[in-house]
C-alpha cells in the first residue's frame, strides 16, 4: 500500500500545475503517473464484476417528432424506468450548432496552459471554472479527463465572463438546450401521469450547469478512467458527446455503450427525480472510459438544478401521486443543496448517494 501522504502530495503537484491532464500529455509522457492508476486501488468503482452487454444491447432511441404524443410519452416512461438513459433525435438543437459547440470545448482546452490557468480553480462559486477532476480526492484514482464549467443561477450568466473561443458557441447552443430542457420537462411529468407542467412549477430544472469535458489521449487507457462510476446529483442530464465513444452506462447490472448517434442528444433521469418519483424513473451508474485514439474524446453534460431560491428552502420529496399503500415513500424531503453536500462530501466511490436519504 503506497504511502498516503507521498500521494497527497503527488496530487496536490498535479493539482497546482492548472494544466490538467492535458498538460501532462502535452509534457510528453508515455507512462501513467500513478495517482492515475486503477489497479492499485481496490476502489469498488473501477473494479467492478459487472460484464459488458456488448454491441447487440443498445441504449433506446427516441424520436421527439415521430409517431403520437402518447406514444412518445410511452417511450419516455419506458426509456426512464428500466433504463434512465435515452438518445434523442429530431431534438429541436440544431447539428450545426452541437458541432460548434463540440469544436469550441477542444478549443479552450488546446489553448496554451498559460491562457487557461487564470480560469483554474476549485471555488464551487465561480460561475465559470476551469480545473481537472470537480473530486481530486488522494485517496481514490485521479480520472483521465479535464473541465470547463459553466453555471447558469435561475438561467443567467454574464457572458463577458466566459473565454472568448467558445462565448458564441456556449449562447447558441444553451438557448436551444433551454427549450429542449422545457420539452422534456413536459414529456416527463405526463410519464408519470402528471400535468405536463407539473415539473416546471417545482422549479427543480431552472439553473442549468455545463460541464464540458476533455479526455485527452491516454498513453495508457487500461490503468485508468476517464469518469469514474457514479450517478448524476440533479433532476435531469442532457448530454451532448462526439463520435469518439466511451460512455458506458449500467444495465441489469451489465455494461452498455451508449455508442454515438450522429446528431443524437442523450438524456439521462437524475438522482433526485428518481427520489420525488419513490424509485419509478431510474437513476443510474455510468462511467467514462479512457482511450488511445488519436484525438480528445469532448462532451458537454448539462446538469439541470432547482432555482437559486429552491435549492437551500425547498425540501423535495416523493410525489404524492406516486405513493400508494403497497408503496409507501422510500425517501425522507431533502434541500438539494443538502444533497448535493453529502454527494460531493462522498466524491465518485462508485455508490449512489441516494440511500443516505432513505426513510
Amino acid at each position: 500500500m503506497e504511502d498516503i501522504a507521498t500521494r497527497e502530495e503527488e496530487v496536490r503537484a498535479f493539482d497546482e500545475t492548472k494544466a490538467g491532464v492535458k498538460g501532462l500529455l502535452d509534457s510528453g509522457i508515455t507512462k501513467l503517473p500513478r495517482i492515475f492508476h486503477i489497479h492499485d486501488s481496490n476502489q469498488s468503482l473501477i473494479h467492478d464484476q459487472h460484464a459488458h452487454f456488448g454491441s447487440h444491447v443498445q441504449v433506446p432511441v427516441v424520436d421527439l417528432e415521430g409517431g403520437s404524443r402518447g406514444e412518445l410519452v410511452r417511450q419516455i416512461r419506458e426509456a426512464a424506468e428500466t433504463w434512465g438513459f435515452f438518445q434523442m433525435v429530431n431534438h429541436g438543437v440544431p447539428l450545426s450548432v452541437a458541432d460548434a459547440m463540440l469544436e469550441a470545448i477542444k478549443q479552450f482546452h488546446e489553448l496554451p496552459k498559460e491562457t487557461k490557468a487564470g480560469l483554474y480553480t476549485r471555488a464551487m462559486a465561480q460561475p465559470v471554472k476551469y480545473y481537472s477532476n470537480g473530486y481530486l480526492n488522494p485517496a481514490k484514482p485521479v480520472n483521465w479527463r479535464d473541465t470547463i464549467g459553466f453555471e447558469f443561477s435561475d438561467g443567467h450568466l454574464d457572458m463577458e465572463l466566459v473565454p472568448s473561443v467558445c462565448r458564441k458557441a456556449l449562447g447558441d447552443y444553451m438557448k436551444h438546450l433551454v427549450e429542449l430542457k422545457e420539452k422534456l420537462s413536459e414529456l416527463l411529468s405526463e410519464a408519470l401521469g402528471l400535468e405536463s407542467d407539473y415539473l416546471a412549477k417545482l422549479q427543480c430544472m431552472d439553473s442549468p450547469y455545463l460541464s464540458c469535458n476533455y479526455y485527452p489521449p491516454c498513453p495508457e487507457p487500461s490503468l485508468t478512467i476517464g469518469a469514474a462510476k457514479h450517478s448524476d446529483p440533479c433532476f435531469l442530464t442532457i448530454l451532448l458527446q462526439d463520435s469518439v465513444g466511451g460512455l458506458q452506462v449500467l444495465h441489469q447490472d451489465k455494461w452498455a455503450d451508449v455508442s454515438p448517434v450522429k446528431g443524437a442528444l442523450i438524456a439521462n433521469v437524475g438522482d433526485m427525480i428518481q427520489l420525488i418519483t419513490n424509485d419509478k424513473f431510474k437513476s443510474v451508474e455510468h462511467k467514462v472510459l479512457a482511450h488511445k485514439a488519436a484525438g480528445p474524446r469532448v462532451s458537454a453534460a448539462c446538469f439541470f438544478n432547482p432555482s437559486s431560491k429552491n435549492k437551500t428552502r425547498k425540501a423535495y420529496e416523493p410525489i404524492k401521486q406516486c405513493l400508494t399503500d403497497e408503496n409507501p415513500p422510500i425517501y425522507k424531503g431533502v434541500c438539494y443543496s443538502d444533497y448535493l453536500l453529502y454527494s460531493r462530501s462522498k466524491g465518485l466511490d462508485g455508490t449512489s448517494a441516494l440511500p443516505h436519504f432513505k426513510l
